[in-house]
């Protein structure tokens, strides 16, 4: 049975039914099958989307072999009502997550920005407005350092005004401020879809400047810019890796823009790698684990390197799947005729092994990573 709050159209605050309702408010057109990715049982998160139904607070969309969730008139107006401050901003007005398109762009997009707040959420990064200060607004943002890692959609970067307009027609879906850095957020579903690398550029100057100089120095002063970008599954990231040697002009994670681009999937292995990904700490740790019968990092080596094995060969730690930095070590040991151990999870090795030459591989056991990291 569903709890139901003071308000008799609402399910309670903090409930599985209630977090759901909430996620498709702040997307808009929420895609059904991301309920999977959801905490609970199969046939509980079915009861609660019937039971959300009968209450008259969702209803199903389907067109273009596309299928998602939306709230109702009467949802909107109970959510905005009860929490203005976290649902007025994707709530009111002729804005996408108010009022929605039935063209297949506009939904895809939608649901690529869903996808990623489903990630964000379940790494537990705040990605509620009311749970994070408004750093991109107009006047300024109102803290120098952030307490908890945040995600900001692309629509919440234009708060800043005519600045943001040096952002449009950008792929990005937003940027996550995390203790770790700057990152900028991109989706690409299951799709390659091509950039405009001219835009891309733009956003990064513009966060560079926004965020490490005017509105965040204190926390982000002389940080680079990186990026990640996330897929529906590893092979994607092949695919990219082979189509960038054919099209360098639309397929810019390698051209060196971003120092570090990184490739998560859309699944509970990109969830866990977004946690790491923001928690230095423990990123450090993991790294002193690798490092265990390895030589220290040779920082003037000719080939870039996390450490050095027995033999003197290079070692990277591959396990964010850094795009440029796992090229530049590919193609140096290529060049230079050396051999060289990159350390990746046991679910990226395929792809890696198909891309990259005269390279040993050891595996990480996601499975008891995260056992021993996040248990």
């Amino acid at each position: 049975m569903i709890p139901i709050s003071r308000n008799p159209l609402l399910p309670r605050e903090h409930t599985q039914p209630r977090q759901l309702l909430e996620l498709i408010a702040i997307s808009g057109d929420f895609p059904a099958d991301l309920l999977d990715r959801l905490p609970g049982g199969s046939s509980y998160k079915e009861t609660v989307v019937k039971t959300l139904k009968r209450l008259g607070l969702i209803r199903t969309f389907y067109r273009n072999r596309l299928r998602t969730y939306r709230l109702t008139a009467s949802a909107k107006i109970q959510l905005r009502t009860s929490q203005t401050e976290r649902f007025a901003f994707y709530l009111t007005g002729n804005v996408d997550t108010n009022h929605l398109k039935s063209e297949i762009t506009r939904r895809l997009r939608l649901s690529y920005i869903a996808t990623v707040y489903v990630n964000m959420w379940l790494a537990d990064i705040c990605i509620f407005r009311d749970e994070k200060p408004e750093v991109f607004s107009a006047v300024g943002c109102p803290v120098s350092l952030l307490e908890n890692n945040a995600f900001y959609s692309s629509r919440e970067l234009k708060d800043m005004g005519l600045e943001s307009t040096k952002i449009r027609g950008s792929r990005m879906v937003g940027v996550l401020l995390a203790s770790s850095g700057v990152h900028v957020i991109y989706n690409n579903g299951s799709s390659l879809a091509k950039w405009e690398t001219r835009s891309e550029l733009r956003v990064k100057a513009l966060l560079q400047m926004e965020l490490c100089q005017r509105r965040l120095p204190d926390m982000y002063r002389g940080n680079e810019i990186k990026a990640v970008l996330f897929g529906d599954e590893m092979k994607l990231a092949g695919q990219l890796l082979s189509e960038y040697k054919k099209d360098k002009k639309h397929y810019f994670v390698l051209d060196g823009s971003y120092e570090h681009f990184y490739f998560f999937t859309n699944d509970h292995h990109g969830e866990v790698l977004l946690k790491l990904l923001c928690n230095t700490d423990l990123t450090s740790e993991l790294d002193h684990i690798l490092s265990e019968g390895l030589r220290p990092q040779n920082k003037n080596g000719s080939i870039e390197n996390d450490a050095i094995d027995s033999d003197g060969n290079p070692v990277l730690f591959g396990y964010f799947f850094d795009f440029p930095r796992i090229a530049r070590f590919n193609t140096a040991i290529n060049l230079q005729n050396q051999h060289g151990t990159i350390i990746c999870f046991d679910f990226q090795i395929e792809t890696l092994h198909h891309y990259c030459h005269n390279i040993r591989f050891q595996t990480i056991d996601f499975t008891k990573f995260e056992r021993r990291f996040f248990s």
